[in-house]
């Protein structure tokens, strides 16, 4: 029983076998030139993916993945998150390594200096309470701040102020509410 496939599916199964064929015959050419090793078909293995071929490289280990853009077949490698590891682990090491170079110099300073303390302090060090403050001095305690109060007349003026304001709002209110009303 046979089942139909799509345009798409068939040009890219054809676009596969193409390249298959092109690898083989190619590797055929060179195959004198390199030697294969035992048990192996050809340099690179392939595998079927959903939007193309995973193409592994038999003798240096790099993983490439391959598709079909509109001009042809493509093929990218993928990155190689353990060799980026292993750089981030030299990496780290190679600090590890000069911090401890940097600590036995300073550990040889430090004992190489004189000590600055021979013996026991007798005397207690004096407790002071940082959160306390200090007595005020005779001069800043003479020093007053005095704010004037406003006089009846000043208080006076500010009254009229608020009452023409407010007067001048509650008319702008109505004024409003009869242009609204007469236009309903």
């Amino acid at each position: 029983m046979s089942t139909a496939t799509s345009p798409l599916k068939f040009s890219t199964s054809i676009a596969a076998m193409t390249l298959l064929s092109s690898l083989v015959v190619g590797g055929i050419g060179s195959a004198a030139a390199q030697s294969m090793p035992d048990g192996e078909n050809g340099r690179y293995a392939l595998s079927p993916v959903a939007d193309g071929v995973i193409r592994l490289d038999t003798r240096t280990g790099a993983v490439s993945t391959c598709s079909n853009t509109g001009a042809g077949w493509a093929c990218y490698s993928v990155p190689d998150e353990r060799a980026a590891l292993d750089a981030e682990i030299g990496r780290l090491q190679a600090d590890n390594e000069r911090a401890k170079t940097e600590l036995e110099k300073l550990k040889a300073d430090l004992a190489a200096r004189d000590p600055v303390v021979t013996g026991k302090i007798e005397e207690a060090l004096p407790k002071t309470d940082s959160l306390k403050k200090a007595d005020p001095k005779l001069a800043e305690g003479e020093r007053r701040i005095e704010i004037p109060l406003p006089s009846d007349r000043d208080v006076d003026r500010v009254m009229s102020f608020l009452e023409q304001a407010w007067r001048r709002l509650v008319e702008m209110a109505n004024r409003m509410q009869k242009d609204v009303s007469g236009k309903i």
